[in-house]
């Protein structure tokens, strides 16, 4: 270590803080002492054999110049002079110099190597956030070129395990920058910076994650290994939580008259956009879509029609003064802005978005998701009328020998077949707006070429419709960065049925969609016309 007597000041890395020791190498006795210091010349080292940290920095103090020493071990204890000399296949850069301030000069075999201690992962601009915000993923204090692996993990609240990684290699700096650096394999490759989110999967097959208690966010821990192997060393991590509703953002629970719902107010007097969002034949009260929304400024009714308290799993028949009184329950609220209320829906909840734009007054704009044109599965009755459901066979369901997964996708009588037309929705009746947003990798069910045949209606009486069809997306358009859910169980009907998809195609698809979706609703919920129903 050097032949003049010198001074060495250790200082053991603890979680909750730093304690200083002063350690003499005549005597090798502690004794413990406060000592302002100035720290320069930075050099980090690994100790194999104690798969520890260990670093120094000349220092200076009031009384003399000294070496500062850190070290961490697995009881977070501090080191002795003694542990540190015993290591020596590390080789320590742990140099004396004299009390007039000698330079370390270190030895030409010390090689540098990074400490897992210096390598942080941070989410900018905050590691907090909405779950429909894009982030910035960092990494930095790796080597120059390190190839390292990255990992995200997020226990859902029924306690199932989701995880994704991906495989990146440094840049000249020994920095990452997800929105720069590609990954190299692994969940998912190339430049893609909500990578880490969108591929999420469970381990146990068909598991779906989607927020239960939107009060609670969703917390992820990101992390970095060491290498592109076994993730067996763990270099540095953080914690990302991504909320489901704003600051400021109520939750008001809705049991008036026979309403099952959640309503959600933007802080503030308003007014704001009012919208009703519906699940589809799933059934339950589905919030986390519609606290989403509040978020962003529109006053959200999440409202429940079937499988939820004593509504019935399977209903008979759906009545449509049910989902009428939602629109006034909304029309009432002082928030709202009285320019028309707007409804989106996925699946089932799809086709009756449509039926609440052509039948009740004050439906000013409609949004479907994987949907469809005609009245599916459930009579729907009106003022004077009822729809039927769509004609299907379920000895048309086909079930996967291997994976035991039904494919529903045959089941529907022909949408061309004149014979069926008397359960399509007369949309061109209504003088409200609509989206249509599906997937061409639907395999629950044919929802792209449903949606085509009903913009087609609506365009052949000259009525100026939205439409937007993605490539590789399936069933489940989701908020962005939900991870594609392929395959999972139907909750009503007990069954695991596919909804098709493919990873990343479908993470972009939800992006787009999400943003069309709210410029829509934004664009026709803001004038003065609301419009009338011409039934």
């Amino acid at each position: 270590m050097g032949e003049r007597p010198c001074e060495y000041l250790f200082l053991p890395l603890e979680v909750q803080g730093f304690s200083l020791y002063m350690t003499r190498n005549k005597s090798a006795q502690q004794q413990q002492m406060t000592t302002p210091v100035l720290a320069s010349q930075l050099y980090f080292c690994r100790t194999p054999e104690m798969r520890c940290l260990a670093w120094c920095t000349r220092t200076t103090s009031p009384s003399s110049p000294c070496l500062l020493a850190g070290g961490s071990s697995p009881g977070a204890s501090p080191w002795t002079l003694a542990e540190i000399l015993s290591v020596r296949s590390a080789e320590l850069l742990l140099f004396p110099f004299d009390t007039a301030g000698v330079s370390p000069k270190p030895a030409a075999s010390a090689p540098r190597q990074q400490s897992s201690m210096a390598v942080q992962v941070t989410v900018l601009p905050s590691p907090r956030c909405l779950f429909d915000d894009p982030v910035q993923i960092c990494v930095t204090g790796l080597l120059p070129q390190q190839e390292v692996t990255l990992r995200a993990c997020l226990v859902d609240e029924g306690g199932e395990l989701f995880q994704a990684h991906a495989r990146y290699r440094a840049g000249s700096s020994g920095e990452l920058d997800l929105t720069r650096s590609p990954a190299l394999g692994g969940s998912y490759s190339g430049v893609e910076p909500m990578g880490l989110l969108w591929s999420l999967r469970s381990k146990t097959p068909y598991k779906r994650l989607a927020k239960r208690n939107v009060l609670t966010p969703f917390c992820v821990d990101l992390e970095v290994y060491e290498g592109h192997g076994d993730m067996s060393r763990l270099l540095g991590k953080c914690t990302h939580e991504r909320s489901f509703l704003a600051e400021g953002v109520k939750r008001i629970p809705v049991r008036e008259g026979r309403l099952k719902a959640t309503l959600f107010l933007p802080p503030g007097p308003g007014p704001f956009p009012g919208l009703i969002d519906l699940y589809g034949s799933g059934g339950g009260l589905v919030e986390y879509r519609a606290s989403l929304l509040a978020s962003r400024g529109f006053v959200t009714l999440a409202l429940a029609y079937m499988a939820f308290e004593d509504l019935p799993a399977m209903p008979e028949i759906l009545e449509l003064n049910y989902f009428e009184e939602a629109v006034h329950f909304l029309q009432k609220q002082k928030q709202v802005k009285d320019t028309g209320i707007g409804v989106l829906g996925l699946s089932k909840g799809a086709d009756l978005a449509l039926s609440m734009a052509t039948f009740l007054p004050g439906i000013k704009a409609a949004v479907s998701i994987s949907g469809s044109g005609f009245n599916s599965f459930i009579p729907l009755r009106g003022d004077g009328f009822t729809i039927p459901p769509h004609p299907y066979d379920l000895g048309r369901m086909k079930t996967s020998k291997e994976s035991d997964l039904v494919d529903f996708s045959e089941i529907l009588d022909d949408h061309r077949d004149p014979a069926t037309w008397h359960c399509r929705i007369p949309m061109e009746r209504s003088l409200a707006k609509f989206l249509f947003l599906s997937g061409l990798d639907d395999t629950n069910w044919k929802s792209d070429l449903y949606c085509q045949d009903a913009v087609q209606r609506l365009r052949h009486c000259g009525r100026k419709v939205e439409f937007c069809s993605y490539s590789g997306a399936g069933h489940l358009l989701e908020p962005p960065y939900l991870p594609l859910c392929q395959a999972s169980i139907h909750k009503v009907l007990g069954l695991f049925v596919q909804w098709g998809g493919q990873w990343k195609e479908h993470a972009k698809a939800q992006e787009d969609a999400w943003h069309r979706i709210q410029a829509f609703f934004w664009q026709h919920l803001m004038d003065s016309d609301t419009p009338k129903s011409n039934l």
